[in-house]
């Protein structure tokens, strides 16, 4: 990311890509399917056909050299406690700013909705206990081949941790292990070249296809979600690196910035991942080791900004319906919430059978979601760029009291 007005460029096509799908949109719609399927569309599929082509490999390389890095198991697992627990916490915090506002401006109520036509067909996702025993792959390559990032993971530590108790037998597959690491980051650094044009093309397709008669009509939700969202960013993940990490947060956003437009602009965190890793890596001076384990995991089980999402879309599509949910059933919304975070890591769609299990857990009707499904591809945008954030803070974070734990050990030992 040392290339000189990358962010600029990338911010650029996201901007150009908005206002040209919408002026399409409202002047020329007759238009908008032939433009979006010969420039759009193109433009934004290779960007991500890109991204995702070098996802698998640089998520084994760059975590089995991470584990590895990491040397001791000890470390390794309390860094991961450190992690998981970060991530739980805030997703807490994230959905109890999603229920509060949403209680407080009450956009259920700003408008009238058809709930006639609103329909939504659920889907079972699986339990935490499936979803932490599916974690262990039965076979490697068949999870490599099809990217279920959970078990690459988990394959990838059992790889580091064997390279790191072999030691010097290793040396060799240690070596061309950093050499493919290399090459994929060095792929990373080509394909951003081609981001302000794909985020371009991605842009303009999302909001081309929405529209603004769509946004109109569910405003009042859509500035409630954007609203928990950034209160979220500046003051969850601010506050994470002003006071666990000492840094300033306005130098940590302005270092990410170019991550959180592609981000913005994919709805991928998978997909982001390896922008977000070099840009953690190579401005935020987060090392390698902690960069490559924290980020891929919470690429996979951080849901920040979809746990906003659902404690906003919980309480709109209770108000729509008339029904007052209690303090019992806020608390059960989102003890919900946080467990299913868990529970469907990984899943397809994940937002969506999240918001179902939780209107379940607390009677409302899953059809609701047909309220809210129209408008989520733009804001899933939004969610996307506060998750890499907050996978980003965290690895500062850890980062920083890895640094503060080695120092204090030296000094003792001194």
């Amino acid at each position: 990311m040392k290339k000189p007005g990358l962010t600029g460029k990338v911010l650029t096509g996201l901007v150009l890509g908005a206002v040209v799908g919408l002026l399409i949109n409202l002047f020329a719609s007759g238009s908008f399917e032939v433009i979006n399927t010969y420039l759009f569309v193109p433009l934004g599929q290779i960007f991500l056909g890109l991204i995702k082509m070098l996802v698998v490999p640089l998520v084994l390389f760059s975590i089995i050299l991470g584990t590895a890095g990491l040397g001791d198991p000890a470390k390794l697992g309390r860094i991961g406690i450190k992690t998981v627990t970060y991530f739980l916490v805030t997703t807490t915090i994230a959905i109890t700013i999603g229920l509060s506002l949403a209680a407080v401006i009450q956009p259920g109520l700003a408008g009238d909705f058809d709930l006639s036509s609103a329909e939504f067909e659920t889907t079972e996702a699986p339990s935490v206990g499936d979803t932490l025993l599916n974690m262990i792959p039965t076979n490697p390559i068949a999870s490599l081949v099809e990217g279920n990032m959970l078990q690459i993971i988990v394959f990838a530590v059992f790889v580091g941790l064997a390279l790191t108790a072999l030691g010097e037998k290793t040396k060799g597959l240690v070596a061309f292990i950093e050499q493919g690491n290399d090459v994929m980051m060095y792929l990373v650094g080509i394909v951003m070249k081609f981001a302000p044009y794909g985020t371009f093309g991605l842009i303009a397709t999302a909001v081309g296809s929405q529209g603004f008669s769509a946004m109109k009509a569910m405003g009042s939700y859509m500035l409630v979600i954007v609203a928990a969202l950034l209160i979220h960013a500046v003051f969850t993940y601010g506050g994470t690196i002003k006071f666990l990490a000492g840094k300033s947060p306005v130098w940590f956003f302005k270092k990410f910035a170019p991550a959180m437009s592609v981000g913005f602009s994919t709805s991928s965190s998978t997909a982001t991942l390896p922008i977000s890793m070099e840009v953690a890596q190579d401005e935020l001076n987060v090392p390698k080791s902690v960069s490559s384990f924290v980020q891929p995991l919470g690429a996979t089980i951080n849901m920040d900004g979809t746990a906003i999402m659902q404690g906003v879309a919980t309480m709109f599509i209770a108000q729509a319906y008339g029904i007052e949910l209690s303090t019992m059933d806020l608390m059960t919304v989102v003890l919900t919430a946080v467990l299913a975070s868990i529970g469907t890591a990984g899943v397809p769609g994940v937002g969506l059978i999240m918001l179902a299990m939780v209107l379940s857990s607390v009677g409302l009707p899953a059809a609701g979601i047909g309220l809210v499904i129209g408008i989520d591809r733009l804001l899933d945008m939004t969610r996307t760029a506060v998750n890499i954030s907050g996978d980003a803070a965290c690895a500062v974070y850890i980062a920083e009291t890895e640094k503060i734990r080695e120092l204090r050990l030296k000094n003792m030992n001194a």
